[in-house]
C-alpha cells in the first residue's frame, strides 16, 4: 500500500475540515467585529451574513453546491460599476463605501474559494475587516472578537502547515487523528491567551494620548434631536422604543438607586403640534481647570440635600448637558458653553466623543426651604409662558372643572397633576393616523399616551388657568448597576415633565405621567445586561480613554494598597493574625456547610463519571458508526471494547498473542465463533480499509455481550 495520499483523502481528512472551519471562523470574527460597531445597517448585516452561512453548510458537508463562474464574474463586474455610485449617492462616505466593498469581496471569495491562492486572499480580507472594525468600533465587543480572531488565526496557520505536509509522499503518523482537532484547538487557545497576557501589561503601562483619532473620519450615524430646542409630539415615544445607552452617571457616596430626573432642555412655545424655544445667544460660561459656580449666595445658603455626581454623556446628537437637581457647581473639560435663559446648558456642537463632566447640585423637594425669588415673572417671560395656540374649547373647561375649589396656584397645579395621573393610561403606542388636534384627541377620545402627551396636556391646562408653565425634556433616573457603581440611562428612559412658576417658590416640577406600578423583578437577561454594561464601562474608562491621568490614578491605587499592607504589618503579627482568624471563622460559619455539601456531592459524582465516561464514549462511537460516519481508528476502539467484554467473562488476551491467535485459542465454552468473525471484521476495517466492516463489528459486539450475559 502506497504512503502517498490522494487529493480526495486529504479533502476528507480531519485536518482539512479543521482548516476550513478555522478559516471560516477567522472571517466570521472580522465580520462580527464590523457588525458589532453599529456602523452597518440591518440590511447590509443580513446580506453579508448569508455567504458565511452558505460556506458553513458546504464545509460541514450539509450542502453540496457550486456557483457557475459566469455568474460570479458578472456579479463582480456589476459591483465594480456600482462602487462609485455607492460612494457618491448611496453611502455618501468613502469609508462606508470601502467597507461595503471589503464585505462584498469577502462574500465572493467565500462562495468560490477552492485553491490556496483563494484561501490567502480570504485571510487578507479578514485582516481588512478587522482593521476596518478597529477604526469604526470603540466597544468592548471589538476586543472580544479580536481575541477570537487571534485564536482562529493561530489555528488556521497551524492547520495550513499540517495540510501542506500531508501532501508529501511520506506519512509520518496517523494514530493521533482521533484527537487532532481538539489538540489543535487547544494549542491555538493557549497561544492566543499567551499573546493577550503578554500584551496586556504593555497596554496599561503605555498611555494613549490620541485615542480614537480615526473616529474623526466617521460621520455621525446615530442622532436624536428630541432634546434640542424643538420637539414634535410623538418623537419621545419613538425614542423610548430603543434601548441604546445614552449616558452613565455615578453619584459620590451613594451605593444604590438615586431617583433623579436628568433635565436637558425646557421648552416654552407651543403651536399645537410642537414645543420649541426662540433662538437666543444665552450667556457664555468660560471654563478653565477649575469648576465654575452657577448659583448665587442665596442659593448656596439654602438648607437641604446636595449631591456630587459624574456624568459620561455618550454621543447621540444632543447638544445639551443633562443635569439632575439645581446645579450649583459645574466642572468639564470644555472651554466654554452657553447657559440659556430657561436654565439649560447648551454646547457649541454635538460631541462626537463621550463628554465627561461633574456637577454639584441641590436636590429640591416639598419640604426644603423656599429660595428668595421674585414674586412674579418679568412681563416678557410671563407672556412667553402663558401663550396658547387655538385650543379645543373643552380643554379650558376641563382645566377649570378640575381646579374648582382650590385657592392657591400650587394646589391647582397639584390637582391637574393628580387628575392626569389617575384618569388616563400610559402607552408608548402612537395613534394609527395623526389626529388634527393631538391634545384634544388625547384628553377626550383616546385617553392614553406617553409622557410627552401628559406633559403637554398639563402645561396647556396650566396656561389655560393663568399659571406660567413649560415642558422639560430629559431622562428618568435609569438603572443602578451594582457591579460598576454607575447608573445606566438608556433611550428607553427618555421622559418629559412640566415646570410651573408658582409665585414665592419659583419654578416647581410636576410629573403628570402615571407611575409604573409593575413590580421590579429583574430577569436573567437584565442581570446579564448589567454585567455586559459593567464590562463596557471598564473598557471605555480604562482602555479607550486610558491616558496619562488614568495611568497616574492606577499608580495611586497601587501605592495605596502598598501603604495599607505596610500599615497592617506595623500593627503587629498577633493582632493581624487574630483579625484574619476571626474573618475566616465568620466566613466559614456563613458558607462552610454549603461548600462542604457541594464538595461531597462532587466527590460522589467522580466515581460515577469515571464509570459512565467509557460507556458513553462506546455508545457514541457505535451510534456514529451505524450512521455511516466511520474512521479507520474506530476499528481499534471497537476491538478493545470486545476485549473488555471477554475479560469480564474470564477470557483475558495475553500480550504475546495476535487477534487471530487469541480467537482460535479460546476454549469451547467461550463464544469462539462470534470472536473469530469479529476479529476478521476488525482486520478488514483496520488494515483493509473496508468501512462496511464497521457495522458488522457493532452487530457482533452486541451478540458477544448477550452471549456473555447468558
Amino acid at each position: 500500500m502506497s504512503a502517498a495520499r490522494t487529493a480526495g483523502e486529504i479533502a476528507a481528512s480531519p485536518v482539512e475540515r479543521f482548516f476550513q472551519l478555522s478559516l471560516l471562523g477567522l472571517l466570521a470574527c472580522g465580520y462580527l467585529a464590523i457588525a458589532g460597531s453599529g456602523y452597518l445597517s440591518n440590511a447590509i448585516v443580513a446580506l453579508t451574513a448569508a455567504p458565511l452561512a452558505f460556506r458553513f453548510l458546504i464545509v460541514s458537508g450539509l450542502l453540496r453546491a457550486e456557483l457557475p463562474e459566469r455568474w460570479v464574474t458578472a456579479v463582480t463586474l456589476a459591483y465594480v460599476g456600482f462602487y462609485p455610485l455607492d460612494y457618491l449617492f448611496v453611502s455618501n462616505d468613502f469609508l462606508q463605501a470601502s467597507v461595503h466593498l471589503v464585505l462584498f469581496l469577502a462574500a465572493i471569495r467565500l462562495v468560490t474559494a477552492k485553491t490556496d491562492r483563494d484561501y490567502s486572499s480570504l485571510i487578507a480580507i479578514a485582516l481588512l475587516e478587522l482593521a476596518a472594525a478597529a477604526i469604526l468600533s470603540l466597544n468592548l465587543s471589538f476586543f472580544i472578537f479580536l481575541g477570537l480572531f487571534l485564536w482562529f488565526a493561530v489555528s488556521t496557520f497551524v492547520s495550513w502547515e499540517i495540510r501542506r505536509s500531508l501532501r508529501s509522499e511520506a506519512l509520518v503518523s496517523r494514530g493521533a487523528a482521533r484527537s487532532l482537532n481538539r489538540r489543535l484547538a487547544s494549542a491555538g487557545a493557549l497561544v492566543t491567551l499567551g499573546i493577550l497576557l503578554l500584551t496586556s501589561g504593555m497596554f496599561f503601562v503605555l498611555p494613549r494620548t490620541a485615542h480614537a483619532a480615526f473616529q474623526r473620519l466617521i460621520p455621525e450615524r446615530y442622532r436624536i434631536t428630541a432634546f434640542s430646542n424643538e420637539v414634535t409630539l410623538g418623537e419621545i415615544g419613538e425614542i423610548k422604543r430603543n434601548s441604546r445607552v445614552m449616558m452613565h452617571v455615578r453619584v459620590d457616596g451613594v451605593d444604590g438607586q438615586v431617583r433623579l430626573k436628568w433635565r436637558g432642555a425646557a421648552l416654552g412655545r407651543f403651536d399645537g403640534k410642537r414645543w420649541f424655544n426662540p433662538i437666543t445667544p444665552g450667556r457664555i460660561l468660560n471654563f478653565g481647570s477649575q469648576q465654575v459656580a452657577l448659583a448665587d449666595d442665596n442659593q448656596l445658603r439654602r438648607k437641604g440635600r446636595r449631591v456630587n455626581y459624574e456624568v459620561q454623556l455618550h454621543p447621540f446628537g444632543a447638544d445639551v448637558m443633562f443635569i439632575g437637581g439645581r446645579p450649583e457647581f459645574l466642572k468639564t473639560n470644555l472651554r466654554s458653553l452657553r447657559r440659556m435663559p430657561w436654565d439649560s446648558f447648551q454646547l457649541s456642537y454635538a460631541p462626537m466623543d463621550t463628554l465627561q463632566y461633574g456637577v454639584y447640585s441641590f436636590l429640591e423637594d416639598q419640604h426644603s426651604e423656599s429660595p428668595q425669588v421674585p414674586p412674579l415673572l418679568v412681563p416678557e417671560d410671563a407672556k412667553e409662558y402663558l401663550a396658547l395656540p387655538p385650543l379645543d374649547r373643552r380643554i379650558p373647561e376641563l382645566s377649570a372643572r378640575v381646579t374648582l375649589g382650590y385657592a392657591s396656584l400650587a394646589d391647582k397645579a397639584a390637582a391637574l397633576e393628580h387628575h392626569l395621573q389617575t384618569q388616563y393610561a400610559y402607552t408608548i403606542e402612537l395613534p394609527q393616523t395623526e389626529p388634527p388636534d393631538a391634545l384634544a384627541y388625547f384628553l377626550f377620545e383616546r385617553r392614553a399616551g406617553h409622557c410627552e402627551y401628559f406633559a403637554s396636556a398639563m402645561a396647556v391646562m396650566l396656561r389655560a388657568i393663568g399659571i406660567p408653565s413649560r415642558v422639560a425634556t430629559g431622562f428618568q433616573s435609569g438603572t443602578y448597576n451594582p457591579i460598576s457603581g454607575w447608573h445606566v440611562i438608556r433611550a428607553s428612559d427618555a421622559h418629559s415633565w412640566v415646570e410651573a412658576f408658582i409665585p414665592g417658590r419659583g419654578w416647581m416640577t410636576y410629573d403628570p405621567t402615571p407611575p409604573d406600578l409593575s413590580p421590579e423583578n429583574p430577569s436573567l437577561w437584565s442581570r446579564i445586561a448589567l454585567v455586559i454594561d459593567a464590562a463596557e464601562t471598564f473598557w471605555q474608562n480604562w482602555v479607550v480613554n486610558y491616558d496619562q491621568n488614568r495611568q497616574l490614578s492606577l499608580a495611586a491605587r497601587m501605592d495605596e494598597l502598598r501603604r495599607r499592607f505596610v500599615a497592617d504589618r506595623r500593627l503587629g503579627i498577633g493582632e493581624t493574625w487574630e483579625q484574619w482568624k476571626a474573618g475566616v471563622g465568620e466566613w466559614y460559619r456563613r458558607y462552610g456547610r454549603s461548600i462542604a455539601i457541594a464538595f461531597a456531592f462532587l466527590a460522589g459524582l467522580l466515581p460515577i463519571a469515571a464509570i459512565l465516561r467509557p460507556w458513553l464514549r462506546r455508545r457514541l462511537r457505535a451510534r456514529r458508526v451505524l450512521q455511516g460516519e466511520v474512521r479507520t481508528d474506530d476499528a481499534t476502539g471497537l476491538y478493545l471494547h470486545a476485549l473488555d467484554v471477554l475479560k469480564r467473562a474470564g477470557f483475558d488476551r495475553a500480550p504475546s498473542l495476535t487477534p487471530l491467535e487469541f480467537a482460535h485459542g479460546l476454549p469451547a465454552q467461550a463464544p469462539r465463533a462470534i470472536v473469530s468473525e469479529l476479529t476478521a471484521a476488525y482486520n478488514d476495517l483496520r488494515f483493509g480499509g473496508r468501512r462496511d466492516a464497521a457495522s458488522r463489528i457493532v452487530t457482533l459486539l452486541e451478540q458477544l455481550e448477550q452471549s456473555v450475559r447468558r
